[in-house]
């Protein structure tokens, strides 16, 4: 099982704790944000692939922001991608 640890940008959480195993998101924690919306977002991309969670979150603004914390999560999982 792999552990990232991600700090983000442009958002309300401050970071993102992600594990992965066979390239399937086992869980996911943010630190900070709006409570309620990260664990939605943790609860529903737990036991999917990383590409099919970076498929669906990519791009997903928040109000005025150019990102949000669903997009910060796509990210982070495409940074993990990139560093395999």
């Amino acid at each position: 099982m792999e552990k990232i640890n991600y700090k983000t940008s442009g958002v309300c959480s401050r970071s993102i704790e992600i594990e992965i195993e066979n390239d399937v998101v086992v869980s996911v924690k943010y630190v900070g944000g709006c409570s309620g919306n990260t664990q939605g977002v943790a609860a529903l991309v737990a036991g999917m692939s990383v590409d099919e969670a970076i498929e669906r979150l990519s791009g997903i603004r928040c109000g005025f922001k150019n990102t949000s914390c669903p997009d910060q999560l796509a990210v982070a999982l495409k940074k993990y991608k990139e560093g395999r």
